[in-house]
């Protein structure tokens, strides 16, 4: 049998056991299970850095230049967005009121090499992220050719429109004619019209103010003009308007009254169209002062020597007012007539010294308004473009007719 003091030794072991179960039972209320004491806390997720993403996509390299860039971010808002050439030209845009988006508000420059950089903040933190891209090389390069008036230091009349003229035959009209704008001192209504592929006008509802600088701007750099077809470059032409030259020839009367600024300077005897035929009545309707030449060489159209009707004549001091060969010139064989009766194939007769005045002071885009006959002048015929109304003058704007203010 067991002595008394191995079973001291069992008791005791008992008491321990009995203990640590006591304990356990206690403890285990206050600690996650297998913990030593109940103290460990639970980790808290990391919150996510601002992402960014950028189109077009890094090293793309055939971007078109009509392509827009947008930069947006999640997680977070964008503190700044950064386009530009590698020589430095940045492209302007603009954020969404979240500032999670940012797109490009005009085109790129053709064959171009563009970096994108962007910063974006967010409780998780800031980001950045930097891209690049190139624009593609258009096969046809859109420019402008011409402009007129466009002559440097030249003064023009109030009736004077701005006739564009491209290298290229543009089929996204539309576009093209968003490129181009006109800012004038003293604003008034105007539009475009096309009058073909390569030719578009720019005409005021009504005359120019008088004394002011109208800045024409064709933005085309990035511009589509048609299949393959981006704008190269920009443009900008400055129009001085002077006085209001505005004269009225009465052809039943036998009078041109030139006045200035609404003062009359001239007050000439004419002999106009003599009227036997149509081809021999000066038309009717405003007429714009086109160019000039001292002498100018007329010759009867469609004829030949030894036909009837026909004749070649030299003038002196002659102002071209339409393409169907109309001028105001000197006379002096019709001196006689000038004031009491209308002689001449179509053209305004004048006294010599008078055509010489007026010769000396007139500007293109002068008016010359002419009344008295039965034969109007075609809006097409030289720069009669006034001989529309400009409610039918804007139906030839690519953008629905819509006038716009100068």
């Amino acid at each position: 049998m067991p002595s008394t003091r191995t079973r001291s030794k069992l008791s005791i072991a008992g008491v321990a056991v009995a203990m640590a179960a006591a304990l356990s039972a206690c403890s285990g209320g206050s600690g996650a299970p297998g913990s030593a004491g109940g103290d460990a806390t639970e980790a808290t997720p990391a919150i996510p850095a601002p992402t960014i993403k950028i189109s077009p996509v890094k090293g793309s390299a055939t971007v078109r230049p009509d392509k827009t860039v947008i930069v947006t971010a999640a997680n977070g808002a964008l503190d700044e967005v950064t386009v530009q050439t590698a020589g430095g030209e940045p492209i302007e845009g603009k954020f969404n009121s979240a500032r999670t988006r940012w797109i490009s508000k005009q085109p790129l420059k053709p064959a171009s090499k563009y970096t994108v950089s962007a910063t974006a903040s967010g409780e998780g933190g800031p980001a950045t992220l930097t891209s690049q891209f190139t624009t593609l090389k258009p096969k046809y390069e859109l420019a402008v050719a011409d402009v007129t008036p466009g002559i440097k230091g030249e003064t023009v009349g109030v009736g004077m429109p701005i006739m564009v003229t491209f290298n290229q035959s543009v089929s996204d009209k539309a576009s093209v004619e968003k490129a181009l704008k006109v800012d004038a001192e003293k604003p008034v209504k105007g539009a475009w019209r096309w009058i073909n592929d390569r030719l578009v006008i720019y005409r005021p509802a009504k005359y120019w103010p008088a004394h002011q600088k109208v800045k024409f701007t064709a933005e085309l750099s990035g511009v589509r003009g048609g299949r393959d077809m981006y704008g190269v470059k920009d443009h900008t032409t400055t129009i001085k308007i002077g006085a209001a030259w505005i004269s009225t020839v009465n052809v039943k009367t036998h009078t041109m009254v030139v006045k200035r600024d609404g003062k009359t300077l001239q007050h000439m005897k004419i002999s106009a169209g003599n009227g036997t035929t149509r081809e021999y009545t000066t038309t009717s309707g405003i007429h714009l002062t086109m160019e000039r030449g001292n002498p100018v060489t007329m010759i009867s159209p469609g004829r030949k020597p030894g036909d009837p009707g026909y004749y070649k004549e030299v003038v002196n001091h002659a102002v071209r007012i339409s393409s169907s060969g109309e001028y105001v010139h000197g006379a002096p064989w019709s001196v006689g007539s000038q004031g009491r009766a209308n002689v001449s194939h179509g053209c305004i007769n004048a006294h010599p010294t008078q055509a010489k005045w007026y010769y000396d002071n007139f500007h293109r885009g002068d008016i010359v308004k002419i009344v008295g006959t039965d034969r109007p002048l075609e809006w097409n015929n030289g720069w009669g473009f006034w001989q529309m109304p400009f409610s039918q003058w804007k139906k030839g704007s690519a953008l629905e007719g819509a006038s716009s203010d100068a």
